[in-house]
């Protein structure tokens, strides 16, 4: 997809540069990846409680996960 010269300058985007594309309320978006990500941690943020460890609470789950398979497969 081509993005004339002018509005590349405007919106600071470098040719060749990748951008994301998505649908929104009937309009196709093109956003930076990083734009991406930190719209998503804004959204996400608040959503954890403080102190948690998302990391600790998957290998957690996962040892759990384990447990229950060798159990059942004893």
């Amino acid at each position: 997809m081509v993005i004339p010269a002018e509005m590349r300058r405007t919106l600071e985007i470098q040719p060749g540069e990748t951008l994301m594309a998505h649908v929104e309320d009937d309009r196709l978006v093109l956003e930076r990846r990083e734009q991406i990500l930190e719209r998503l941690r804004g959204e996400l943020r608040g959503t954890t409680p403080a102190g948690t460890s998302m990391v600790d609470e998957l290998i957690a789950e996962r040892r759990a996960e384990a447990r229950r398979e060798a159990a059942e497969h004893g």
